[in-house]
């Protein structure tokens, strides 16, 4: 879809150039200059022409607007994607080794965070995953932000590498807590038969 509305505004580039031209004045009547007794060759007025852009500026003009239209249409987000962004732990959070990243919802652009750390700022938005997990990604960045039930972690695909692992918001410190008290049952152990 977003590549089918970027595809639409680069097509539509040269009307827009076109409807910025800027239509040319009708030619005005000079003015009668006349005295009491003589009358005198009308006098030629000067007026200024006002020179219309240029191309490359009409160009320029078309090219910003074009881009301003794809990177709103990169910027808008499905409502599945609206509601990953729901689910995402923000604010200050801990990680291993006394590390902190800290998650920033953006007030002007829904569904976008900030994403702080020594040593990195990452813009993210949500995508979509088939296992359920809360997973942003700055594309340009190549960082990734994991998020499940008890841990998240943040990831430099680039270098291929985990810039924070062991991060838990107070929600999955507390999810954590549980699963140490009550582990889940291992997959290698046998289902409990039910007795008839």
């Amino acid at each position: 879809m977003k590549t089918f509305i970027a595809s639409a505004l680069m097509l539509l580039a040269p009307a827009f150039v076109m409807a910025q031209t800027p239509a040319q004045p009708a030619a005005k009547p000079a003015a009668k200059a006349t005295s009491n007794a003589t009358t005198k060759a009308p006098a030629k007025a000067k007026t200024a022409k006002a020179e219309p852009p240029s191309s490359r500026t009409q160009l320029r003009s078309a090219t910003g607007q074009v881009a301003a239209g794809i990177m709103a249409a990169e910027a808008a987000l499905s409502p599945a994607e609206l509601a990953i962004a729901e689910r995402v732990h923000v604010g200050r959070i801990a990680c291993e080794l006394g590390a902190y990243v800290t998650l920033k919802a953006d007030p002007a652009s829904p569904g976008h965070f900030d994403v702080e750390g020594k040593g990195f700022k990452y813009r993210m938005a949500p995508v979509a995953t088939s296992t359920g997990a809360v997973r942003l990604e700055d594309q340009k960045g190549g960082a990734v932000w994991l998020q499940i039930a008890n841990k998240s972690m943040l990831m430099d695909q680039k270098r291929g590498q985990r810039l924070a692992d062991e991060c838990m918001s107070p929600e999955q410190n507390l999810v954590a807590e549980s699963l140490k008290k009550n582990p889940p049952p291992s997959v290698f152990e046998p289902l409990p038969v039910a007795k008839k």
